[in-house]
């Protein structure tokens, strides 16, 4: 008697509780534009991230592309909090013999300066295949200015 009302109540389990995984058809794609200026540069990049991952909807699924186009504007004027301007170290290494190279935040900043935010937002990122999808749909530009009005994005806060 005690088995087989649990064996009924698991069944009654099973059929009402599923678990929903989202498929790409179901995913619907929003823009938002997020001003980074005398924002840190931190916190933009976990706003961004999430936007991108879809982690901010119900439908999240971590196997899926559920997330939105994100423009990030200003980024020249995005901040270090403390000393990270001078004592932040950026490395990579070319494969060679004396192929490391090492730059600070500042030299970046003179040279490409959206590059501190895309490493920044990239870096929160899955490393694999789906990852390089999210990190696609990442527009960084370092002015005011970005070509993306047609796309009726929304200005998102970061707090």
């Amino acid at each position: 008697m005690l088995l087989e009302k649990s064996v009924r109540q698991s069944t009654l389990y099973r059929t009402l509780m599923k678990t929903f995984s989202a498929k790409p058809s179901d995913v619907t794609r929003k823009w938002y534009v997020i001003d980074a200026a005398d924002k840190v540069v931190g916190q933009v990049a976990v706003e961004a991230a999430n936007l991108l991952r879809g982690k901010h909807k119900p439908i999240f699924t971590p196997h899926v592309d559920t997330g939105d186009h994100v423009v990030i504007i200003n980024a020249e004027k995005a901040v270090f909090t403390g000393n990270k301007e001078w004592q932040k170290i950026y490395t990579s290494y070319s494969g060679y013999v004396g192929g490391l190279k090492v730059e600070t935040p500042r030299k970046i900043r003179a040279r490409r300066p959206a590059l501190i935010l895309e490493r920044a937002v990239k870096g929160m990122i899955p490393k694999n295949r789906l990852g390089s999808a999210i990190v696609s749909k990442l527009r960084v530009y370092a002015g005011e200015e970005h070509p993306h009005d047609a796309q009726q994005p929304e200005v998102y806060e970061v707090k």
